[in-house]
C-alpha cells in the first residue's frame, strides 16, 4: 500500500505532464497495464515505450485528477481527465477511471475503464 505521500507524488506527476517518466519512478518492473478488457501490456519497459509513442505524436496533454481519490489497502481508483492536443492539429478529450492494484510504493497492474469512443481526435 503506497504512503498517502507517495501517492500524492503520484498524482502530482502525472498532472506535470512527465508520463513516461511517471512510469519509470511509479511503477514496478513487472506491471501491467490494461484498456479496458484488452490484453495487458507486461513489464515496464514497455510500457514506457507505449508511453512514449503516444507522446510522441502530441504537442501537449493537459492531465486533471478529478477527487476524491479511492483508496482501499492497495486498491486504488483515480478518474482522470486527458485533454489531447495532437501535432498537425486535432484534439482529444478522455475521461477514464484507473483501477491499481499497488505492491508497496509502486504499481503492479492498472486497468483503465472508458469509453473507446472517446479516442477520435476531433
Amino acid at each position: 500500500m503506497p504512503t498517502a505521500a507517495r501517492l500524492e507524488a503520484f498524482i502530482a506527476a502525472v498532472e506535470g505532464g512527465a508520463h513516461a517518466q511517471v512510469i519509470e519512478d511509479f511503477y514496478a518492473e513487472d506491471a501491467t497495464m490494461r484498456e479496458n478488457q484488452a490484453e495487458p501490456r507486461r513489464g515496464r519497459s514497455t510500457l514506457v515505450s507505449q508511453e512514449s509513442a503516444v507522446l510522441a505524436r502530441t504537442e501537449s496533454v493537459v492531465s486533471t485528477c478529478v477527487r476524491p481519490v479511492l483508496v482501499n489497502g492497495d486498491h486504488i481508483a483515480i478518474h482522470w481527465i486527458f485533454e489531447f492536443a495532437f501535432k498537425g492539429g486535432g484534439r482529444m478529450r478522455m475521461e477514464e477511471i484507473a483501477w491499481q492494484r499497488w505492491d508497496g510504493e509502486r504499481i503492479a497492474e492498472e486497468q483503465f475503464f472508458y469509453d473507446p469512443a472517446q479516442r477520435k481526435p476531433g
